[in-house]
């Protein structure tokens, strides 16, 4: 009604859009050239433009509101148990896939190449994260494949390509592959000891799976690894989405999960019935196969969170630079200005290190110590990377005031968002538990991560206090206080090496010191917020 004008629109932020995730963000850049991966900046320049552009922005809002649907039947009701998907979905999907996301760690031999693919899922994590699972999945699916070299060899072209297939058809007649996995349990959750899916031998290499599945995450991937039961105990699986005759393999969704967050990415229940699989692995061993592919895929909770959190600390910058309040910007007031540097020294530490677990996994081959490294950095940063999110972002939302809980503002889908990877490929017990066994089979492990965090020494007084104080005893009730002692000590040292020392400083003193409070927003009196803020910023 042009004629019956009541107000004009004042004092509301532009789109955060067309922007370079890649060159506006100067941590990850040192990061990736301090970690030897630099040789891969032109395309993780590439990947930051189109990650920060309006379509890719718009793209995933319309695959998160338009999410996936089951259909079980065709119209003439045969069964065929697909999963339809928005345009947007497949759009991003064939993006992620160009990136080289779910394969460039494997496929260029040049050093640094896992620490260049983990920035690309760092940069990724803040486009859509949805699109990151089967790529987590399919990069890591190499751990478990690796004990099945024929499969591997069969399969690999595929798994590698950088093209994307969605069409339901058999491997063998598609240039790309995406890979899942199907593990959970209701009655067992966690402890995959308890699975009751059993396998029956048909033949040849291949068996036959009945059972039941609680999550299946990318129901329509072409291939995908299960556990089942054997004479010999839990064993690994790989099987088709369809078999190489035709037809959808021999299993039934049974209905697709109504997730709280991630959802333009489909996860499913799932019954077995007579599943062509073939084992991969040692009979019996199949958990231990199974979580070396899970070691990966916990890497990249930790890369996925911390790009998250780097996203939800922009929009709120963004936000807070361009809304003003009682005369000022939101920016310019010194108690929004604490929150954001609060902020940015968490999204700069979660990078870290995230990263450096990562080019621990890239050096493991070469290099013993890193190897050793790599099997305790994983879950640390996953856990501590991933407990951090929910708060940061919750502190982001609030940023933008009650705009910030409408559906339409991106940061409410990363609010929605910010639990998964806290509970994706273990809980924050499971994983902590899991850095215990870690230091229990390698005990040299620990005083190489001792070593690695005092490379920093007497760079910090704080730094200094946590290297004389003994970690707390290897018992399961320490297990959470011991992981996250830890990763704070790596963090704060990984900063006092490679970051300006107003950085370092602040965190080593709010984060192992006594200073500030508990809250983000609560840095201490003499905090310089503003280089904090221009380093966030890029």
């Amino acid at each position: 009604m042009p004629d019956q004008p009541t107000h004009e629109v004042l004092n509301q932020p532009p789109p955060l859009e067309n922007f370079n995730a890649w060159t506006t963000d100067k941590p990850l850049r040192e990061a990736v050239k301090a970690y030897g991966g630099w040789w891969a900046e032109p395309r993780l320049s590439a990947c930051g433009w189109h990650v920060g552009s309006a379509r890719v922005l718009e793209l995933a809002r319309q695959a998160n509101r338009l999410t996936p649907e089951l259909r079980t039947h065709d119209r003439y009701g045969h069964r065929i148990d697909e999963v339809s998907f928005h345009p947007a979905w497949h759009e991003l999907m064939a993006m992620l896939r160009a990136d080289e996301v779910h394969a460039l760690g494997w496929t260029d031999p040049r050093p640094g190449a896992h620490v260049a693919r983990a920035a690309l899922s760092y940069l990724w994590a803040q486009g859509e994260a949805g699109v990151g699972c089967p790529a987590a999945m399919t990069f890591a699916a190499l751990a478990a494949l690796r004990h099945a070299p024929a499969l591997l060899a069969r399969f690999q072209s595929g798994i590698f390509s950088p093209a994307y297939d969605p069409r339901p058809l058999p491997p063998m007649h598609k240039p790309a592959l995406t890979v899942a996995m199907a593990i959970t349990e209701k009655q067992g959750g966690s402890d995959l000891r308890q699975v009751q899916t059993e396998a029956t031998p048909q033949g040849g290499d291949l068996y036959a799976l009945t059972g039941h599945k609680w999550f299946f995450s990318m129901p329509v991937a072409d291939l995908f690894l299960t556990l089942a039961q054997t004479k010999a105990g839990p064993t690994c699986f790989l099987a088709q989405g369809w078999r190489d005759e035709g037809g959808r393999n021999f299993l039934a969704l049974q209905r697709l999960k109504d997730k709280c967050g991630n959802r333009s990415n489909a996860s499913a229940e799932v019954e077995f019935r007579g599943l062509e699989a073939r084992m991969v692995g040692v009979e019996g061993r199949g958990i231990a196969t199974i979580l070396e592919m899970a070691h990966l895929t916990r890497l990249e909770c930790a890369l996925g969170s911390a790009g998250q959190i780097r996203q939800a600390v922009r929009l709120a910058a963004h936000h807070a630079a361009h809304r003003a309040a009682f005369g000022r910007y939101l920016s310019a007031q010194p108690a929004m200005a604490n929150v954001l540097a609060d902020m940015a020294l968490e999204a700069e530490a979660a990078m870290w290190l995230a990263m450096r677990a990562a080019a621990a996994l890239d050096a493991a081959g070469r290099d013993e110590s890193e190897h050793v490294l790599s099997r305790i950095l994983a879950p640390i940063a996953k856990y501590f990377v991933c407990k951090r999110m929910p708060v940061v972002v919750a502190e982001a939302l609030e940023c933008h005031g009650g705009n910030g809980f409408i559906e339409e503002h991106d940061i409410a889908r990363l609010y929605r968002d910010a639990p998964l990877n806290g509970l994706w490929e273990g809980t924050g017990n499971i994983i902590c538990l899991d850095v215990l066994r870690a230091f229990t089979r390698l005990p040299e492990g620990m005083a190489r991560l001792r070593a690695e965090i005092g490379k920093a020494k007497g760079a910090n007084k704080w730094l200094d206090a946590w290297l004389t104080t003994p970690p707390p005893p290897l018992e399961e009730r320490n297990a959470r206080r011991l992981t996250e002692q830890f990763a704070l000590g790596l963090a704060a040292s990984l900063l006092l090496r490679h970051a300006p020392g107003f950085i370092a400083d602040a965190y080593c003193a709010t984060r192992l010191g006594q200073e500030g409070g508990r809250a983000l927003g609560t840095l201490p009196e003499g905090t310089d917020f503003a280089p904090l803020l221009q380093r966030a910023a890029g």
